[in-house]
């Protein structure tokens, strides 16, 4: 599918203007003027989010209607690619693509604004995915799923080659949820442990059984990652402190075991606490579900994209641990995240990392073709 080269080559230059200008998260408010600013002049109209970060536009006429979600946030990391239009902010970095996507968002909206179909598509540029537990919560209680029949997004993929197109029915990224452990103790001196609780010992004892414990309360065929992130407590080597904190996160790839295992979690920690004669306090939070590509819409968008790329554009795409806000708009409407592939091999969330910017074009040209499809 041809894409009118002053949109692919203005697209570059907005991906460019963004990077050089990042915006954490829910602090989007330049970047989204720069976005209506190139979608005003395409004579397209935009709605702004009340705080100014953030935005959609709808394109089309006629009852049904799809949608296509871009993010907008940058990461809290000190660039260090030495490209000519590299960060010029502080410590914040496009080190997840987000600023290709929302100028593929934008090349999107401007290709199909310039034609003729039957139905409308609306494009999402939302706030803060990289926030736990996500922009995406915020802006569907806004209302910008209404109507919507099935949502599509990418992630940018260094590790396929520029021009590919990566797809994944069922799961394809992690659940995250979060947990802070508090474990308790009257406190004491390390050389009369038996008069008091060692919390030390019992925050030790949970950090090493509870990840198994919980694998096995668990369907064995669902991948799923307990992991601690930090342990804090005490100041003195002679003192038995009198409370231990552990925080972590737990990810798994099934819908059904994420909405189960916040109350196994809190059983089984408190379980294993129980003979060390502590207390525990447990704070789960329920972040971010996974990420479930629709079966259906994974048809369509495979049609669509391999008759405008080629067959040989199509790929399978891996599962990931990692998670993705995206999930929070398929728990009311069926959709896919689709990778696109940007060639360099350089990490995400990586100081170095980039991409191949010819992967716009392709990025514009197999977003037209699938929300096409999904209207069709």
């Amino acid at each position: 599918m041809p894409i009118d080269h002053t949109i692919v080559s203005e697209a570059i230059a907005l991906r460019r203007d963004i990077h050089a200008h990042p915006e954490l998260g829910f602090s989007e408010t330049g970047t989204t003027r720069r976005i209506v600013d190139v979608l005003e002049r395409a004579g397209i109209e935009c709605s702004v989010r009340p705080d100014g970060a953030g935005l959609w536009v709808d394109i089309g006429s006629g009852s049904r209607l799809v949608a296509f979600r871009c993010d907008l946030d940058a990461l809290p990391i000190t660039e260090a690619t030495g490209l000519d239009f590299a960060s010029v902010v502080e410590r914040t970095m496009h080190a997840c693509g987000h600023d290709a996507h929302a100028a593929i968002g934008v090349g999107i909206a401007r290709t199909l604004n310039q034609m003729d179909f039957d139905g409308r598509v609306r494009i999402i540029f939302q706030p803060a995915e990289e926030i736990f537990p996500g922009g995406a919560v915020q802006m569907s209680a806004e209302g910008v799923l209404e109507d919507v029949e099935a949502i599509l997004a990418y992630h940018v993929d260094p590790t396929m080659p520029t021009g590919c197109v990566g797809l994944k029915t069922g799961p394809i990224t992690s659940s995250s949820d979060r947990f802070l452990f508090t474990v308790k103790g009257p406190g004491g001196h390390t050389a009369r442990p038996h008069e008091t609780v060692d919390t030390i010992g019992a925050a030790a004892k949970l950090a090493a059984e509870l990840p198994g414990l919980v694998q096995r309360a668990t369907d064995p065929r669902v991948p799923l990652a307990l992991v601690f992130g930090s342990i804090n407590g005490g100041n003195a080597a002679n003192v038995i402190p009198t409370d231990v904190s552990l925080t972590g996160t737990l990810r798994l790839l099934d819908h059904d075991t994420w909405l189960e295992i916040p109350k196994v979690v809190e059983r089984l920690a408190r379980e294993i606490i129980a003979p060390t004669g502590a207390d525990i306090v447990v704070e789960y939070e329920t972040g971010i579900p996974p990420v479930i590509n629709d079966v259906n819409v994974i048809a369509v968008v495979r049609s669509a994209i391999s008759s405008a790329l080629g067959a040989d554009a199509l790929r399978p795409a891996h599962q990931s641990m990692g998670a993705e806000d995206f999930a929070n708009y398929l728990e009311a409407v069926p959709g896919a995240l689709i990778r696109l592939g940007v060639g360099t091999g350089r990490p995400l969330h990586s100081a170095t990392f980039d991409l191949d910017e010819d992967a716009i074009e392709v990025g514009i040209g197999a977003g037209v073709a699938a929300l096409l499809g999904l209207l069709a």
